[in-house]
């Protein structure tokens, strides 16, 4: 038997095996005892493991939605308020372990916990009784691929779509091991994009799907980087741009550009991203901007491109750069707002030790990982203070946690 802590930065519940051998469980909650469980990873030190049945259930434990939820979203055995507190108690954990003491932060929804996914990846399981192919996932902690009926994280135009092609698959009698995945995609609108990934070829590119997001139009590829729940994103983004009051706005690790052209493009706004492909949808998405209505004085209608080389383009007040962000440090300015979204690594030494050389007005930091966000947070506390934290639940019934926070120069 093993009686459970508390839950972990991952998402993981803790708890310690009679021989003190530290367990991390998926499927148990805090306060709860497991007497039988499924090791998936055996170290000298740790064991992670999945509980298969439980003695003394959590009040706060409901019973999940979908049969695949230990493969896809993992908490939904949690009651959803209970969720939400959870998540700001492990922020406020996580800055604890880093020497940083804050409040348990506001946990931002917009309670819509299942449907809201606009991306899903499906695995092809082949059913050898039933002759037929279907929707899969792999099993948390497993290679294994495990056929599913109905999943309910991700919007249901996406699902339906999914039906749709495999059920052709099937008609046609297509082999599943063909396939390497089937990527799919969908906008605000319910229009649905993306299709198959065969093994050994390159992933073809699909049709751009087009969204409006604090109403400004973007344009994305279903297989490129965008966000999963923009519902929830522009709340994000509708706090940022309260933060946002300097005429200069440089904007780290920018996207396909939606976080600086939503909150800052009437603003000499610089946006710099290192993903070439990414950078294309940035282009594409400054280029149709009609800036001549944003009322700058240094912005005339029908302002040509500016095209130095393929890594620099400009209209009218906006740059747009491909490089990494710690190679552009003179693009930091003292008079400025930095907007940082880095991904889960956090950002590089360089650019860290830039911004506290030059001190910019405001540095804004939007994170998917509170835990390196801490750490960029702590060298950072050195000549900043912290303003705001709140965090934002862009995935509900999994642990993944989105922190925002902005700091101020002492």
């Amino acid at each position: 038997m093993v009686k459970i802590e508390k839950f972990i930065p991952g998402g993981f519940a803790l708890g310690t095996d009679k021989d003190g051998k530290k367990i991390f469980f998926w499927n148990a909650l805090p306060g709860e005892t497991v007497t039988e469980y499924e090791i998936t990873k055996n170290k000298s030190s740790y064991a992670e493991a999945i509980a298969t049945k439980i003695e003394n259930p959590s009040p706060f434990r409901v019973e999940p939605k979908d049969e695949c939820y230990l493969s896809t979203s993992p908490w939904q055995i949690l009651d959803y308020h209970y969720e939400l507190e959870q998540k700001s108690l492990l922020v406020q954990e996580i800055f604890r372990e880093h020497q940083i003491k804050i409040d348990a932060p506001e946990v931002v929804t917009d309670g819509q916990d299942f449907n809201y996914r606009n991306k899903m990846e499906y695995a092809l399981y082949y059913d050898i009784e039933k002759a037929k192919i279907f929707p899969a996932f792999h099993m948390r902690g497993s290679h294994r691929k495990i056929p599913i009926k109905n999943s309910s994280i991700e919007r249901p135009e996406i699902f339906k779509k999914a039906t749709e092609i495999i059920d052709d698959l099937n008609a046609r009698g297509e082999e599943a091991r063909k396939y390497q995945s089937l990527l799919l995609r969908c906008n605000q609108k319910g229009e649905v994009s993306g299709g198959l990934y065969e093994n050994h070829k390159p992933h073809p590119m699909f049709d751009n799907l087009k969204d409006t997001i604090c109403g400004e139009e973007y344009s994305y590829s279903p297989n490129g980087f965008f966000q999963i729940n923009l519902p929830v994103y522009e709340l994000a983004l509708k706090e940022i741009k309260k933060h946002v009051s300097s005429k200069n706005v440089l904007d780290l690790y920018a996207g396909v550009g939606t976080i600086g052209l939503s909150v800052a493009r009437g603003r000499d706004l610089t946006l710099v991203e290192v993903d070439k492909s990414a950078f294309g949808e940035l282009r594409k998405n400054i280029d149709v901007l009609d800036i001549s209505e944003r009322g700058s004085a240094r912005i005339s209608a029908g302002h040509p491109w500016r095209r130095d080389d393929q890594t620099r383009v400009q209209k009218g007040n906006i740059l747009a750069l491909l490089a990494k962000s710690e190679d552009v440090l003179n693009y930091i300015e003292p008079e400025q707002t930095v907007i940082l979204d880095p991904p889960r690594a956090g950002c590089d030494k360089k650019l860290i030790d830039r911004l506290l050389e030059v001190t910019p007005k405001k540095i804004i930091y939007l994170s998917c990982n509170p835990a390196t966000q801490a750490r960029d947070i702590k060298m950072l506390s050195e000549k900043y203070q912290i303003d705001l934290v709140k965090t934002f639940n862009f995935f509900p019934h999994t642990p993944h946690i989105e922190n925002l926070i902005v700091m101020s120069k002492l």
